[in-house]
């Protein structure tokens, strides 16, 4: 499942890199490497360091519609979200960021593409 969302999060960021002469802002679009399988010493430095279950693994610090920025948590069809990941949307959904989930990565440019177009 792991390899499948690594293909979609790879064809999104590529449809991005082809979108930006039309929206510049993508040029900030950036992942979150915060999930994936680490061995115990590596897993607890990177805690150590800050990071964080559940955050989402796509980010758009661009404020429109009156939000801040945009958060998107990328699933294959069949991808359920933890209960990390719930709570992260919601709680970053209460102070004023757009958080969603996306099945595939089509669906997450569509959702991006919106956002975007959306009044500053």
């Amino acid at each position: 499942m792991k390899h499948l969302e690594s293909s979609e999060q790879q064809a999104l960021f590529s449809w991005a890199k082809l979108m930006r002469p039309q929206h510049p802002e993508l040029s900030l679009l950036h992942s979150i490497p915060n999930g994936g399988k680490r061995n115990v010493r590596e897993a607890t430095r990177l805690k150590k360091e800050g990071a964080l279950a559940g955050v989402s693994d796509i980010f758009l610090p661009v404020a429109r519609g009156g939000f801040h920025g945009l958060y998107i948590e990328l699933k294959v069809k069949g991808g359920k979200l933890s209960d990390n990941q719930k709570w992260w949307i919601e709680e970053v959904s209460l102070q004023g960021y757009m958080a969603t989930t996306c099945i595939g990565w089509v669906k997450a440019s569509e959702v991006i593409k919106g956002y975007l177009e959306m009044e500053e």
